[in-house]
Parts: C-alpha cells; structure tokens; sequence
C-alpha cells in the first residue's frame, strides 16, 4: 500500500514521473493487449492516481506515435478499445530500461 505522503509526491512530480507510466504502459502492452480501465486500475496499485481523462489522451500519443496499436472489440453494447506494443514500442521498453539502469545500479561511483 502507498502511503499518503508518496501518492502526494506522486501529483507534485506527475510531469516528472509520465515517463514511467508510458513505461509501465508499454511493460504490460507488450506481454498482452491491455484496455484503459485496467490500466488505470494496475497503476492504481502502484500508486499512481490517473484518471480516464489522463490515460486516454497518452495511450492515443502512443499509437500516434507508433509505440502501441489499437483495436475495437464488440460485445453487446459494450466497446473496449485494446491497445499492443509494436515492435517500436518493444524496442522503446528496451532502451528506456536499459537506460533506467543508469539510476539502479549500486556502487557505479557516480
């Protein structure tokens, strides 16, 4: 459980942290097509507090701008949109963890 003081470091630093989201976004689009109110739920559990309002325009950046995919399913009355990684998304996750290594290494002396 997050406790009060970080989900407020979470707001003060939203800018900040949106990179990580994007991240997370990417992690579970990559393993299985994922839907926004999931998404928002599975960051929920992280401690991060988006709204639809949040979500919705980033994952609409990201097939944009070619990391995700989208798709429309059907079932009754009820649309879902589902949204994958592409290959650039894969690649994306890689690099960017790759480079998050920078700050989670012990002992780099830096």
């Amino acid at each position: 459980m997050t406790s009060r003081r970080s989900l407020d470091e979470l707001d003060e630093y939203r800018d900040l942290l949106g990179g990580l989201v994007r991240m997370h976004v990417l992690h579970h689009a990559s393993q299985e097509e994922i839907y926004g109110a999931w998404m928002i739920e599975e960051l929920a559990g992280h401690g991060y507090r988006l709204s639809a309002g949040t979500l919705y325009p980033m994952l609409h950046k990201m097939v944009e701008d070619g990391y995700l995919t989208v798709r429309t399913e059907r079932e009754g009355r009820t649309i879902r949109k589902l949204y994958s990684a592409t290959e650039k998304g894969r690649h994306g996750l890689a690099v960017a963890r790759e480079r998050m290594r920078i700050f989670t290494q012990e002992g780099t002396g830096r």
